[in-house]
Formats: C-alpha cells, structure tokens, sequence
C-alpha cells in the first residue's frame, strides 16, 4: 500500500490518502473502513441534463465524499464497493443522495476517521510495510488435475486450475497415458510462466501425492533448459518439493505446516499464524486446561491474567456494532499490556478459516484453569 499523506492523531480523528497496489492491499482497506467513516474518491456518475432535444443522459467525472453505509469486498474482481450518503456539495450530486463508489488498485483515495484506534492502526500500519508480505506459490497437482496458488499476507488467491483427462496406465492405453501427462503437465507449465513471479514470490512449493510433482519438476526443468526459460532456470533453487494428499485447494495446509516451506517463509505472518494455531491444537489435545477458545472463556482467562497468546481473526474486528468492535480492540491492547502476545488471523487464509471454526478467538494460557470447562461459552 502506499502511503500518499498521513494526517491523524491516534486514538482521535484524522484523515489517510492511500493507493491500493495488490489485491492484498484492498484486502487491508475492506478491514480499515467502518461504518460511519468517510471516504473520499474521484467517481462517475450519470447525470440527466435537459436539450433542446429532451433529456440527455451523460456520465460525469466527479469527486464524492460519502459517509459509508455498506461495505463490500470483491475478490475475483479485486475491487471495492463503498456505498453510503454525499456529504460533499456540488452540482451533480445533492447532499444526502445515496452513491457507491468503487475502489481498484491504482487509484487513491481518502479515508477519513474520527476515531483512529489501535487496531486501525495496527492494520494501516500493517498494510503500508513492504517487508511484510508473505507472497509463496503453491502448485497443488495430482495426476489430471492442478491448482496455482498465491499466499499473500492476508489472501490466498487461485490463479489458475489445469484440469486433463488421462487414461489409465494400464494395457493398450498406455501410450495414451503418457502423451495425456504430457500434455497436461505442458498446460502447467505455461500457466506457472504466467502466475509465478520470482520478482514478488519468495519460493515456489510443487505438491502432490506420490511421484507427480517430481515428474513435473523434472518436465519443467528440462523444458526451461531446452527454450533458456530465464525465469525458471534462475530461480530453480527456489522451487520446492513438498507431499500432499492430493491436488485439491484443501490440501493448502499440508504444504504450509511442511518444515522445508516454513523455513522458507518463517518470518511472514501467514507462517507465524500457521505456527501459532498448530501450538494452539497441540496444546488442546495434551494440556486441555492450558487452552481455551469462544469469547466468554477468553476473557475470564484474561481477567485472572492467564493469557500468554491470542489469536483472534480480523472478521471479529469489522462488526458493526461499534461497541463489539471496541470490546475486542480492547481485549488485544490489554492482553499486550499484562505481556501477552496478539496474533490476528486473516479469514482469507486457511489458518483463519479453521480458527473461524473455534468462533474466531482462542488462547494459550500461562498456567491451567480447569475451572473454565464449568463456565457456559
């Protein structure tokens, strides 16, 4: 994200001009605006104007400024719609009309606050650090089928997914068989040249059961050599061998929690929340009464200051209901006061997901309270 102005107090009102770069950084703006914030954007509107001839439909390039009503995230399309009241006076628009601004990458815009808390803070400050992303793809591939993927730090992205009909290996279609595999494993190719970048990704993981993504990295190898594939063959270090049960988006988590990735991506955050939710489970199934999770348990943990980490998901923090939102704002700056430590999860990773399951907030504690099991969630 790029930072164009910074006017605000924390903890107080103030005003941010920011630019969207990647989906990533849209993603960050869908959790910075809230209800009753301002955003302010350059728009088209259509206007109706009268003619000697009737009324004449035109569309106009104007600046609104609207107090946000709705919010909505489009994913496939990377953008944003922003739909609230004008409160920006002009010709075109009257104040109080309804209008929805889209927001896409590349183009800037203001956001105004009047209150700036800590999380929003946290968010912004997030969005805008360029050593933060976490950008890996991931080839999850069995025979026939392929997914590509991109982990950034908040979005898993599907990029593309290869699907080739191949005969069995057995009997008189064996000739057929490998001239299939050798088509479909062609067709992954061409898309990994298009959606792996080694300029943004830190490493590239092939994955599958059995023997398939050593014979694609063998068929990528040589097919690099032989057309002087600059990209692949500069880079082959970077590409690493991982097993997962099959060629399914499911089988993400897998590839993510193998050492040989996590030492790869070990200081990103979507490493760190894969880390922490696998501590968090492991501690369930062998100390149950250092681990909780569901709100009411958390924060009777945290009143007898029991809480070491806190994980909690980002969907949490876009409620609403302002005082729900201030209730969990409040919980992570207090759990970081008594030296806890906070890891917020982004429900667009599988790690999110799967916290989201256990209602999006759990922590490990500093000491047992096997008191909480008689406490309702």
């Amino acid at each position: 994200m790029k930072i164009n102005r910074r006017d605000l107090v924390p903890d107080g009102p103030g005003s941010v001009k920011m630019t969207p770069i990647d989906a990533d950084d849209l993603w960050f703006v869908y959790n910075l605006i809230a209800h009753g914030d301002y955003v302010m954007a350059v728009t088209v509107r259509k206007v109706l104007r009268e003619t000697s001839t009737g009324r004449d439909a035109e569309r106009v390039k104007l600046k609104l400024e609207i107090k946000v009503e709705a919010i909505e995230y489009d994913k496939v399309g990377s953008v944003l719609r922003i739909r609230g009241k004008n409160v920006l006076e002009n010709e075109y628009v009257k104040i109080g009309a309804f209008h929805t601004l889209e927001i896409e990458l590349h183009r800037s815009f203001v956001l105004r606050k009047e209150l700036w808390d800590s999380m929003a803070l946290h968010v912004l400050n997030q969005a805008s650090d360029p050593a933060a992303s976490a950008d890996l793809a991931v080839v999850l591939m069995q025979e026939g089928l392929a997914h590509i993927l991109l982990v950034g730090r908040s979005l898993t992205t599907t990029r593309a997914k290869i699907e080739t009909s191949i005969p069995r290996k057995h009997g008189p279609a064996i000739a057929g068989y490998q001239t299939a595999l050798n088509k479909f494993f062609e067709h992954l190719l061409q898309a990994f040249l298009k959606h792996v970048d080694f300029n943004v990704v830190r490493c590239a993981v092939i994955a599958s059961p059995g023997f398939t993504k050593d014979q694609f990295h063998r068929h990528l190898l040589l097919e690099a050599e032989r057309r002087q594939l600059r990209p692949i063959i500069e880079n082959k270090s970077r590409i690493v061998l991982v097993h997962a049960s099959s060629g399914y988006k499911h089988s993400l988590k897998e590839v993510l929690d193998a050492p040989n990735v996590m030492n790869m991506i070990k200081d990103t955050k979507a490493a760190q929340e894969v880390r922490v939710l696998k501590d968090f489970f492991d501690m369930l199934s062998n100390d149950p009464d250092r681990a909780c999770y569901g709100p009411k348990h958390v924060e009777v943990a945290h009143e007898r200051m029991a809480v070491q980490t806190l994980l909690i998901t980002d969907e949490l923090f876009r409620n609403a209901d302002i005082p729900m939102r201030k209730k969990y704002v409040n919980l992570v700056n207090s759990v970081k006061g008594s030296g806890g430590t906070v890891h917020i999860f982004s429900s667009m990773h599988a790690s999110g997901e799967q916290l989201a399951q256990l209602t999006g907030i759990a922590a490990i504690l500093r000491f047992p309270l096997p008191e909480l099991e008689d406490i309702e969630m």
